[in-house]
């Protein structure tokens, strides 16, 4: 890892102009979730380095490890309820849960699992240390909507059926940032949305532990005339998706497009599935939020 530059405060790694003033989320539970220091900021803030360890961030943070996170990493309540719905599309029904309805413009973020996951994953609240419940009260308590999708094996059909998703959502709320999160394998759907001539009703992505190239970043600014705001997550021991492919990826654009809002955060000696459990889901929304520009519905 390069030299470590401390980072003080709770605006953590928003180091790129204006951020920290267009933040729209307030804290919540940060002296739980917030990245454990020391943090390396790089890039103006464009990177950072995070130290991961086990035995603290799974061990001493869950009560049964990788099962049941400790009670105090999550909070409960009735307007979390998860709603069960279905989407008829021309490649077959979707299968989705809703929390939460988006009022005044605020964000919606549609979460899609990976590889054998479905809409399920994204709704619990007591794995990955407790982290997507966190999400949901950050946006939940924003004003906002947390959306999770049955994505099947992630080809091309589902990929189609996410976009008819997004595209009501976006009709539905057309002020809203609507942010595109995947894991794993699901950032194929992610890539397959954010590169489609006919889909625009995405206003940012947020890709765990996924495989990106700097070909899908072209194709990306080739068919929108711009650049999504785009934060990536991967651990350096990640054996499904190589992390030094995934950071050459990050460098390659912020080399060949240096205003282009893109983000890359490593965890350091994390694995696969550590983006997921140990993102600062509040310091990326706030980020987002800083760097998108809701788009009309089309």
């Amino acid at each position: 890892m390069r030299q470590i530059i401390r980072i003080i405060g709770s605006c953590l790694g928003l180091g790129i102009a204006g951020s920290a003033a267009a933040a729209s989320f307030p804290p919540f539970k940060d002296d739980l979730f917030g990245y454990p220091e020391p943090v390396a900021s790089l890039d103006g803030g464009r990177r950072l380095d995070v130290p991961y360890d086990e035995a603290r961030d799974i061990d001493r943070r869950d009560e049964v490890p990788e099962r049941r996170v400790k009670r105090q990493y999550v909070e409960l309540g009735r307007d979390l309820e998860a709603h069960e719905k279905q989407l008829a599309t021309p490649k077959g029904p979707l299968r989705y849960a809703q929390v939460g309805a988006s009022t005044g413009g605020q964000p919606i973020l549609v979460f899609v699992h990976g590889r054998n996951g479905d809409r399920r994953l994204g709704l619990n609240d007591w794995t990955f240390g407790g982290n997507f419940n966190r999400l949901k009260n950050l946006l939940v308590r924003g004003g906002g909507s947390y959306i999770t999708v049955d994505a099947g094996q992630l080809g091309d059909a589902d990929a189609e059926k996410v976009a008819a998703l997004v595209t009501q959502l976006k009709n539905e709320s057309a002020t809203s940032e609507l942010i595109l999160a995947c894991a794993s394998m699901g950032g194929q759907i992610c890539w397959s949305i954010a590169i489609s001539p006919t889909v625009t009703s995405i206003d940012a992505m947020v890709l765990l532990g996924s495989d990106s190239t700097p070909q899908r970043f072209e194709a990306m600014r080739r068919v929108r005339g711009n650049a999504l705001p785009v934060f990536m997550a991967h651990g350096t021991r990640d054996k499904v998706y190589a992390f030094d492919r995934q950071l050459a990826a990050f460098e390659a654009v912020r080399k060949r497009w240096p205003a282009d809002p893109v983000r890359f955060v490593g965890f350091d000696d994390g694995n696969h599935g550590t983006p997921i459990r140990m993102v600062d889901w509040r310091d990326t929304l706030n980020w987002i939020a800083a760097s998108a520009s809701p788009t009309a519905a089309r």
